[in-house]
Formats: C-alpha cells, structure tokens, sequence
C-alpha cells in the first residue's frame, strides 16, 4: 500500500514544510545520531513520492565525510539495478546536506519478520535472490556493502527488496581485477565475517557473502546465528563457527548457510557459486530486456571520483560559503541520449566499439576500467558506457556531448549504428 500524500503527514517544527522550493515534507521515516529522512513529495510532480534524507553538518566530524561521500558516489555506481535503493539529487545549504532518494513505502525486512515471524522458503528464497543479484551487481561494479543486515533491506510497494545505507560500503577505483583487500572493521556485530574484525585485510566480497548467510538464516527463523549481548562471547563464536540451525529448515538451505558461515574466507562459499547453486536457481528471475528499459536509471548526473580525495573536499566548500554547489561531487549533462542491450560480455562490446570508432576516424579515449568508451570527430563527442545489468545481459549507453548532436545525427549515426549492429540485441531510444 502506498503512503498517504506527505501533505496529510504531520511535520516537525524543527524543519520547513518546505525544503528549498522544491520539496513538500511529510512525516519522520526514520532518525540516526546525524541525520533524519522524511516522506516527500516533489512540488514539480504532485505524484512523485521520495524519500529525504537529512544529514545536519553540524552534529557531524571529520570521520563521517568519508561515509557520506561513499553513500552517495556508490549509490550513484550502483542505481542502474532495481533492487539497489536509487538516489535522485543532492542538494546542500552551510548546514544541511539533502539526499533525495527512492521511496521504499514498505518498511523494512527487519520489521517485517518481527512482525510476523519466521518466512516460508518460497518468500525467503525471493528476497534472498534479490538481495544476492544486487550484491552480485555491487562487486562486479567495484562496492562492497560491509552492513548488510535486515534494517537496511527496505521493501516498495509491490514488495520488492531494495537495499539501502551504503555509509560504510567501500569502493574500488581502477587498479585491476585482483581482490581489493579491505582493512576498515565496520558493520554490525551479528552480520560482520570474522576476519573483518581481525584487521588483517579482508575481501568484502566474501565479507558480504557471510552477512548474507545471516540473511537468509533470519528470514528462515526469525533469529540470528550469532547472538549475545556479551560481544566477546559473540565474536568467539563466530570465528569458531559455532551456530545451530532450526531444524525447520531444510537440508538444501542448511548446507548453503554452512557454506557461507564458513569462518574461513578462503573456503567460504562466493556469490557467483551460490549464484549456480539449484536451490538459488529455483524461479530465479532474470530482469528482462523490456524491465531493464522500464528502469529510469540514468539520471544524468556522473559521479566525480576524484572530488572525494581532492586537497579541498565538499565539506571545506560547505565550512567556507553560505551555500553549496555540488558540482564537485555530481556533473550534470543533459545529453542525447540512445541505448542498446547486449548478450556478449563487456570486453567484447567496448572492443567492437574501439574497433569500430576506429575504422570510421574517430579519435578513441578508453575510460578507467574499460567499460566507457569515447570516440571523437571534430565537433562531435560520443561516450559509450556498459553497465552489466545481470548474466548475458548488458545495457550500453550511447550519449552524445551536447553541442555535436545535429551534425551527429545527420551525417554519423547512421554508419556508426550499422557497424554495431553485430553485438547489439535491441536498440531503445533509437531517434534523437
């Protein structure tokens, strides 16, 4: 069911009815020791719904500017999978920093399940599919969650898992394909693998497969593995693996838990096994070529990564002026914009368009790790960016810069269209 307007939605006194012309506030969601988030309502589209978040600057320290950065630049990364909870804008005054974000009108699992207990294996099964493919999505693209746990898995309206707070999620910039050791011991207690409190490096990875064998052992009993108010006891218990499964579950699930609350990373299950496992694979459903196009994932706006190590970050331009501009942390670039699914892997797609930019004279710019491509001739600019939605299923974005549109439409789409067409499975927004 969805929420009442925002406007029928009592509203503090604390914070305006009214956030910078733009948004009507409605009522309180949820509070943390920094920030608030708030049902609004978008003044331009009376039936857009969203969800602010608020993060007051002044109850914040230096040690919390890393995690609002990350929360937004992986947010942005990730918001082209459906079930990764989708940031809109941002927007800041001296203060105040504004995240508008997707509204998830259906609570949380953690609420859920205490409300009425323990899920069948066909429901768990779904959220669990959902929450597995969309940290599939996370790793493939370079994020790693470290706080996975029932709270911060929100529900929509139809029911759909959408995960959410990516404040202590770390993200991989360029340096190859190897395992990113972590060294940062965060996240929750009961969800968090053994070796991330070791402080010896750990693969967040394998750290958020553990976190999802907890999931899965909650969805399917109501309580946790790991439980004790005495931490030590708890984390002793964790390296040692020592847990009982309910006997309500079956012995397909139970093996795929011990697999993943294996205390040893090295031989814990990876999410691309349980992603082959035949329980997993059981009405598994794959988006869709037309669900992927349904998605209004592309918000124009590209995340600067080199604003969150700069000399002067985001947070000196809010100490120092009486407003914000953001563009530091997002660019926004209304372009002309096509799109195409794909079957063939990543490297074959960008090396048919190096191939192909190539031939027909256009100058060729690789991105940081190959998956955007640029080809340039004369005043035309054309970025082609692949983002892999889900096994054998690929999105790629063709943007043309803005400037270059009619000569790029007149004389070089065509060509540059039929050279592609051998690893192209549908084109979307095929006219200007």
């Amino acid at each position: 069911m969805e929420p009442p307007p925002p406007s029928t939605l009592q509203t503090t006194t604390s914070i305006p009815t009214t956030l910078l012309n733009k948004y009507e506030l409605g009522r309180l969601l949820g509070r943390g020791s920094f920030a608030k988030v708030y049902a609004a309502r978008s003044l331009s589209d009376k039936t857009q719904l969203t969800a602010i978040k608020i993060i007051d600057k002044t109850k914040t320290d230096a040690a919390m500017e890393p995690r609002i950065i990350s929360e937004i630049s992986a947010m942005h990364r990730l918001q082209h999978h459906p079930t990764i909870l989708k940031i809109h804008e941002v927007m800041a005054t001296k203060t105040k920093i504004y995240l508008v974000m997707e509204l998830a009108s259906g609570g949380d699992l953690y609420s859920k399940i205490r409300k009425i207990g323990k899920l069948k294996e066909s429901a768990a099964r779904r959220y669990f599919q959902q929450l597995v493919s969309a940290l599939h999505f996370c790793h493939q693209n370079g994020v790693s969650h470290r706080d996975i746990k029932p709270h911060n898995l929100l529900l929509d309206g139809k029911g759909n898992l959408k995960i959410s707070d990516f404040g202590l999620s770390a993200l991989k910039n360029g340096g190859g394909d190897g395992v990113f050791l972590l060294q940062t011991a965060c996240g929750t207690p009961a969800f968090t693998a053994p070796e991330v409190m070791s402080r010896q490096g750990y693969d967040g990875a394998k750290a958020d497969a553990w976190s999802c064998g907890v999931i899965l052992f909650f969805l399917l009993s109501a309580c946790l593995p790991f439980d004790d108010s005495n931490l030590a006891f708890l984390y002793k218990r964790a390296h040692k693996g020592e847990y009982q499964v309910p006997s309500c579950i079956s012995k397909p699930v139970k093996s795929i838990i011990n697999q993943l609350l294996d205390p040893n990373p090295n031989t814990r299950m990876s999410m691309e096994a349980l992603m082959k496992h035949s329980w997993f694979l059981k009405k598994f459903e794959l988006p869709t070529q037309s669900s992927v196009f349904e998605l209004d994932y592309k918000k124009y706006c590209k995340f600067d990564q080199k604003s969150a190590v700069a000399s002067i970050t985001a947070f000196d331009i809010i100490s120092l002026s009486s407003g914000l501009d953001l563009s530091r942390l997002f660019e926004v670039k209304h372009r002309k914009e096509r799109r195409f699914t794909s079957s063939e892997t990543v490297e074959r797609v960008t090396e048919r368009v190096r191939e192909v930019g190539g031939r027909l004279g256009y100058r060729v710019v690789e991105g940081k790790g190959g998956s955007a491509i640029g080809l340039g001739k004369g005043r035309v600019g054309v970025l082609f960016e692949v983002f892999e939605i889900a096994e054998k299923l690929l999105v790629v974005e063709v943007n043309v810069v803005e400037g270059g549109e009619v000569e790029f439409e007149e004389v070089h789409w065509g060509e540059l269209k039929d050279e592609l067409e051998d690893v192209v499975l549908q084109w979307h927004n095929d006219v200007m």
